[in-house]
């Protein structure tokens, strides 16, 4: 059974056109990388599969269901999601934020909430209020909060952005880890992280999918430089591939 499907995705803001027709159809497992220059789309796209932001035309398939015909709780059981930003109404502690995030699952036991906080190294953390926190402490509790429910599909809007180089690189191979018997859709900005960990790599520019293909299939496509606009040299290493971008 297909776990995600984008059919005909258009969203128009004013006279901007964020999606533009994309189709995309996914598993109910793997790890997929979506990259593409600033603009193209990637935010918009999460954001609709997760039920976020609703299209101007085109549908969301969960399975054979429509998502839009779910329940917020259906949803939220199903479906994770990790925004670029986030602002919690309440200045509330991290133990507080995660069991928040616990109460979207069905009778998440404290012992999951404990192995989550302690996965993202956050036990020393728990009395802290969010506004205490560093942007790099800020993402691992939000990512925290979304994964401490499980859920069969993560969707990630770059959410090892602001994480220090150590934390970034556990953040990614986790989250690629996950596709083993997961869906996980992570908007990539590390071109480097993209192709060294994830199966699958999605190219968006325009709001329309430009390639989607194995990471390894991806590498050599003249089309990766013609959407960055550069020319990349591809240097293979023990730990994976390295794109250095030439004018």
């Amino acid at each position: 059974m297909t776990a995600l499907v984008a059919d005909k995705l258009t969203v128009k803001r004013g006279n901007a056109t964020l999606l533009d027709g994309l189709s995309l159809s996914l598993g109910p497992t793997g790890s997929i990388a979506v990259i593409g220059p600033n603009g193209a789309g990637k935010s918009t796209l999460l954001k609709v599969m997760a039920g976020i932001e609703t299209p101007t035309s085109g549908r969301i398939l969960l399975g054979d269901r429509d998502l839009a015909s779910l329940s917020h709780a259906a949803r939220a059981h199903a479906l994770g999601f990790v925004p670029q930003h986030f602002d919690p109404h309440w200045d509330l502690s991290v133990g507080e934020l995660v069991r928040l995030g616990a109460e979207r699952g069905e009778r998440v036991p404290q012992e999951a909430v404990d192995r989550t906080i302690a996965a993202f190294e956050l036990s020393g953390l728990g009395h802290r209020r969010w506004s205490t926190l560093s942007g790099g402490e800020r993402a691992r509790v939000l990512l925290a909060m979304v994964l401490v429910v499980d859920p069969p599909v993560l969707l990630a809007d770059e959410p090892a952005a602001s994480l220090d180089i150590r934390h970034r690189l556990d953040v990614i191979q986790a989250l690629a880890a996950r596709g083993r018997d997961r869906l996980s859709i992570v908007v990539v900005h590390d071109l480097d992280l993209a192709f060294s960990f994830f199966d699958r790599i999605v190219l968006v520019d325009r709001g329309t999918v430009v390639a989607d293909a194995p990471a390894q299939a991806l590498l050599d496509d003249p089309q990766l430089d013609a959407v960055f606009g550069v020319r990349f040299e591809r240097l293979q290493t023990d730990d994976g591939w390295l794109l250095r971008a030439r004018l």
